[in-house]
């Protein structure tokens, strides 16, 4: 480990204790004694305010209500928070007035050599949604949803909802508890245990109309909830295996309720498990197209026979 970023982390490590000795940080960052004097005697005199106690268990301790110093960046590290900003433009993130602020505090750190790096940085990479006549990396064009950052804050607080959806048939309102919020094609996305009907359910950010915390006394135990998605998914009767062409095929165009579960570090294979409501003539139809839409890159482990068969009908037809 270089020595700006030991110093960063021997920080961080012991901003969060209320002692240290030196012996301590000898062997947490594997140093000699010298090195480790050297240290905190540099962090001394970078304005931690340290207190040190002498006799045999001395050591040092952080004043209360202390602030730690200003943490030091190597330039790539500069150059990978710089980009991990360019990542998410027009992305409809929340709190992006706070990545705005970001970026100028990151870039007024910096000296002039680091800030032509950024610059030429960010005339040469482009993302998916960039505006290449327009790459300015504090452009705020890319606004979320706006119920978006209310839904984060109650989320931090509690994961029993009250959420209002805007349907087609009118204004609903579901009780559920929340599983993940993810986002994906551009858009956010709720993933939920819907109390009332007691079943997994998928709800556009978009479509939001109201959020707030649900009555304690109606919830049902977290415990309860995992129990009840665990027996759920006992009945899931289609399991494909697919390969890098079918998932280039996937993230293309997938049903919006089936993921897939990486099986290597690469992202090259992955597993998909879902439920076939085989009585429902439009999901069948919906399956039986979307399976063919994957190519032959797939190896099926489980499907139900009325998937089967659509398929045999549909490639019959194709023969012909």
């Amino acid at each position: 480990m270089k020595k700006v970023e030991r110093i960063n982390v021997i920080m961080r490590y012991i901003n969060n204790r209320s002692h240290f000795t030196i012996s301590e940080i000898m062997r947490e960052f594997n140093i000699s004694r010298s090195t480790a004097i050297r240290d905190i005697r540099e962090i001394e005199a970078m304005g931690m305010p340290l207190v040190a106690e002498v006799g045999r268990d001395g050591g040092y301790f952080v004043m209360n209500n202390s602030v730690l110093p200003t943490v030091r960046f190597t330039d790539n590290e500069i150059k990978a928070l710089f980009i991990a900003f360019m990542a998410t433009r027009n992305q409809q993130l929340p709190y992006l007035k706070s990545r705005q602020s970001l970026a100028e505090k990151l870039l007024g750190l910096i000296s002039e050599n680091q800030q032509d790096d950024l610059i030429h940085l960010n005339q040469i990479l482009f993302f998916e949604g960039t505006n290449p006549h327009n790459p300015d990396l504090l452009e705020l064009s890319d606004l979320p949803h706006p119920m978006l950052e209310k839904l984060i804050q109650i989320l931090l607080m509690d994961s029993y909802l009250l959420i209002t959806i805007k349907e087609e048939k009118g204004i609903k309102s579901y009780p559920i508890y929340l599983l993940h919020l993810y986002h994906e094609k551009g858009l956010w996305s709720i993933e939920g245990f819907d109390l009332k009907n007691e079943k997994r359910k998928i709800f556009p950010v978009d479509n939001l109309t109201n959020v707030e915390p649900y009555p304690t006394k109606k919830r049902l135990s977290k415990k309860k909830i995992l129990e009840k998605l665990s027996r759920q998914e006992e009945v899931i009767n289609l399991v494909l295996e697919l390969g890098p062409k079918a998932i280039d095929q996937y993230k293309k165009y997938h049903p919006f309720k089936v993921s897939i579960s990486y099986t290597n570090p690469y992202q090259t294979t992955a597993i998909l498990k879902t439920f076939i409501d085989v009585k429902n003539p439009e999901e069948l139809t919906e399956i039986t197209n979307w399976l063919l839409f994957l190519g032959g890159d797939i190896k099926v482990r489980e499907v139900p026979e009325e998937v089967l068969e659509g398929l045999k009908q549909r490639l019959s037809i194709r023969i012909k």
